[in-house]
């Protein structure tokens, strides 16, 4: 038998940013979100648009954590990599970060097909911190980027549909808790990369799903889609029905005719096959297309203005080009969710291919002929029954497993008692994390650290909860008890578990910071600055030593409780604070951004003016974050200097 698909291992090295630390302190509020819209304007949107896009919105990000510890300085580091290729296709998979499709080329061309970013460099995109641009990236979860983009996921090698071999990825998504696999292979002489995906409900519950597949591709393109109507969304956060391909005289499906960061989610007519392309001058380009469950197709764009270039610039090194993505997904839009029944699963195929067909002229035309290349290069009916033949492999059990990713799933799977065929959740991937938890779930009880460290991860779901209430009332026991009942939505219940674990906690800090929390959230802001200054204080006596998880706390803490300080204008109380902290992480980006808060504070403008001539980078600086620009015209009516431009909507008039 012909072996028609080989995957071998491969390392990539790459200049990369060491990934650093996750975040310690539990997520108890969202990060900024800029993907949502006005309830009032939810009454313009189609009635079952509107009902997805209000269902079930996370309440925070718990209980995953924020990956905020990367930053810019890169050298070359070796990335592990998964190679799968026919004589037609290369594809090179990323299983330690989201399991990205970082390159597919066509052989017989020899063109990438993606944009294939050439360094590693996380930026606060996902919705939990660190996410990089470039390839094929599958997001699952809620509106964003997924909280596994710098993650590892599982992967192994099983036997594909037509008996060659197929690479399964598969992990445990934990802001839904809803298991996914997502099997990539390369039939017999094709032009095109298959993926097929699947999604399961293991629950006695409905649960939102939430899935886009995104794909970069060089922005020196015209993207095309079978498509009449968009909706536009932009950082103004407005969803509004605009015409394709033009709306106030401009041709919007160029990438590079757009001024601003902007999202097109084309509305594809009932019946109409899925599918969308983005071509180069010369008609050669990339098509993505899929059974019709995938239903969404989009177009995002950074635009050309300052703020789009220089986030271009940030995400990669000096003299690479641009992009933008081509996406599809599960609704018509990214700000909705789609509710899974009880005990169920969805599942679909997509295809991935080279396309070459004219990108200029009139709309309809060049979509038509679009249309009819794709349907003779891969007609629709093979689409679907791809899908068909592809459904009674994915129970498959794996064989060769080629990475590892979290041990969260095979903890769920002991509680649930589930059978997942095709994609085990192996007691032995079961780590550090994972044993207070499988101790509370097999003893009822949760262990008291031996040593004095930051808390460990809080699981969050009902029945974590319930295990919760009935264990003995530790302090540990206690604080996790209270950021569980806090993600429920119980602040009241939470605030009095914080408040009980104090009297006999030998760690006060992390209760006094979610105490802090609770403050702020309830409008009592000096009170919140008074608890935050005593965390900071025990922190400060209870640190051991300057290893990784101390230093990640004390950065943390420190930043959450000047923000709190100054809030409140106990500017000097927040200077002091930062002094203490290790000049090291004084010197990081994020604290010399606060510095100039400060110094402005002080009244002291010069020394302001000072940092930015002096020049700083904020690692973590979030998508559509303008703090940069605010406090600059604090100090000057001059000119935000381009290398700190990241704005990303127009000015407002």
């Amino acid at each position: 038998m012909v072996i028609v698909t080989t995957i071998r291992r491969e390392v990539l090295t790459l200049p990369a940013a060491q990934a650093g630390p996750d975040n310690p302190l539990p997520p108890l509020r969202m990060l900024h979100e800029v993907h949502r819209i006005e309830d009032r304007d939810r009454d313009e949107l189609p009635r079952d648009m509107a009902r997805q896009v209000g269902l079930a919105p996370l309440r925070s990000l718990l209980p995953v954590r924020v990956r905020d510890g990367y930053g810019r300085a890169r050298e070359p580091r070796e990335i592990d990599a998964l190679v799968i290729e026919n004589d037609r296709l290369r594809a090179t998979v990323l299983p330690g970060l989201g399991g990205r499709v970082a390159s597919l080329l066509h052989k017989p061309t020899g063109r990438e097909l993606l944009y294939r970013n050439p360094v590693f460099q996380p930026a606060n995109f996902a919705l939990n911190g660190a996410w990089y641009s470039g390839g094929i990236e599958w997001n699952i979860g809620a509106t964003g980027h997924t909280a596994l983009s710098c993650s590892p996921l599982h992967a192994a090698r099983v036997p594909a549909p037509d008996g060659g071999e197929m690479l399964r990825l598969w992990e445990w998504e934990r802001l839904r808790d809803l298991p996914f696999q997502v099997d990539l292979w390369l039939p017999e002489h094709s032009d095109f990369l298959y993926v097929g995906v699947r999604i399961r409900n293991p629950h006695e519950r409905a649960v939102p799903a939430y899935w886009w597949s995104n794909t970069a591709v060089p922005e020196e393109r015209r993207v095309l889609a079978p498509a009449q109507e968009a909706w536009h969304f932009g950082y103004e956060r407005r969803l509004r029905r605009v015409p394709v391909p033009s709306y106030e005289g401009i041709d919007r499906t160029y990438p590079l005719n757009s001024p601003y960061a902007a999202d097109y989610f084309y509305e594809l007519p009932n019946g109409r096959r899925r599918w969308i392309a983005a071509l180069d001058a010369d008609g050669h380009g990339l098509v993505q297309t899929s059974t019709d469950v995938l239903r969404g197709r989009k177009l995002f764009v950074w635009g050309t203005g300052s703020g789009g270039r220089r986030w271009q610039e940030w995400l990669t090194e000096p003299g690479t080009g641009g992009y933008c993505e081509i996406q599809a997904g599960l609704a018509r839009t990214q700000l909705e969710h789609v509710l899974m029944d009880a005990a169920s699963e969805v599942s679909w195929l997509e295809a991935y291919g080279p396309l070459e067909s004219p990108r200029a002229g009139e709309w309809d035309t060049v979509v038509g002929e679009a249309e009819t290349r794709l349907e003779t290069a891969l007609p629709r009916a093979d689409v679907d029954a791809a899908h068909a033949a592809w459904k009674p492999h994915a129970d498959t059990d794996p064989g060769d497993i080629l990475a590892t990713g979290s041990g969260w799933g095979a903890l769920e799977v002991l509680r649930g008692d589930w059978k997942l065929p095709g994609t085990p959740f192996d007691e032995g991937t079961l780590g550090e994390a994972q044993k207070p938890w499988l101790q509370l779930l097999r003893a009822g009880t949760l262990p008291e650290q031996r040593r004095v460290r930051p808390p460990g991860e809080t699981l969050v779901a009902p029945h974590w909860r319930d295990m919760l209430e009935t264990a003995p009332a530790t302090p540990l026991t206690e604080y996790h008890l209270g950021v569980a009942q806090w993600h429920a939505g119980d602040r009241a219940q939470a605030v009095r578990s914080w408040e009980r674990a104090l009297e006999l906690a030998p760690s006060l800090w992390p209760l006094l910071r979610c105490l802090a929390v609770a403050d702020q959230e309830a409008g009592n802001h000096e009170r919140a600055a008074d608890r935050y200054a005593d965390a900071f204080d025990d922190l400060c006596h209870e640190r051991r030593d300057n290893g990784e998880s101390w230093t990640a706390a004390t950065a943390a803490l420190g930043r959450e409780a000047i923000e709190a300080l100054l809030a409140v204008r106990r500017t000097a109380q927040a200077r002091g604070i930062l002094e203490r902290l290790h000049p090291a992480i004084r010197e990081h980006g994020r604290f010399r951004l606060i510095d100039v808060r400060l110094l402005l504070a002080e009244d002291r403008p010069d020394e302001a003016r000072a940092v930015f001539s002096a020049g700083f980078e904020v690692a973590d600086l979030r998508e559509g974050a303008e703090a940069i620009g605010s406090l600059w015209a604090r100090l000057t009516d001059e000119p935000l200097p381009p290398h700190f431009d990241f704005r990303m909507r127009p000015p407002e008039s």
